[in-house]
């Protein structure tokens, strides 16, 4: 039986160009591609796919918030994130999400099927450099500190945030100050800008 993919991609020529690599393989199979997080989210529900190959950054749900629905629904539906970010705090946030893959865009194509085959079989499939890099710096934002601070660097107002979130405008400044405070820096702007350059927004 084929390893039953489904392709999670925003830009539409890497989505296309990805699923035509993919139906070169003969062992594997591309149910569908998706365009963003949520019509991806779906798709798992309703095709059930052996594996799940997503990137990062996309509308409406990232690749790691969709890894974090697909665990925590208990679906066997593996993941492998690939991606353009060398970063070691996405590839910590990316396992710990329960991706069991992480490469990189500008892998050879070999390489991506390879990976795929692996994870299908229970293994791990990530590039050892960023592997070890992963684990050397531990990310120090909570989860509510970096959505706070991720919808921040993106250009919205505490008030503006605190609606969104269903907080008090002092809940969200004092996010905002923890953030800054553990990450060193003077203001938001500073620590948005860190915290995406390690990966850990």
């Amino acid at each position: 039986m084929p390893i039953r993919v489904l392709l999670a991609e925003d830009q539409a020529m890497v989505r296309g160009a990805l699923a035509a690599l993919l139906k070169l393989e003969s062992d594997l199979e591309v149910l569908g591609s998706a365009g963003d997080g949520e019509e991806a989210w779906e798709m798992v529900r309703r095709l059930r796919p052996d594996l799940l190959l997503t990137d990062i950054e996309m509308p409406k749900l990232t690749g790691l918030e969709l890894a974090a629905k697909v665990r925590d629904t208990g679906m066997p539906t593996k993941i492998v994130i690939l991606t353009t970010f060398a970063r070691p705090g996405y590839l910590r946030r990316a396992l710990e999400a329960g991706a069991s893959g992480y490469l990189l865009k500008d892998s050879p194509a070999e390489k991506l099927a390879d990976a795929i085959r692996k994870v299908h079989r229970g293994g791990r499939a990530v590039d050892a450099e960023l592997a070890l890099d992963a684990w050397s710096e531990a990310d120090p934002l909570s989860d509510r500190e970096r959505q706070v601070l991720r919808l921040a660097g993106e250009g919205m107002q505490a008030n503006d945030i605190a609606t969104q979130l269903n907080l008090s405008h002092g809940t969200v400044r004092n996010y905002l100050s923890e953030a800054i405070g553990k990450l060193g820096v003077d203001n938001r702007i500073e620590a948005y800008r860190i915290a995406r350059q390690k990966g850990w927004l």
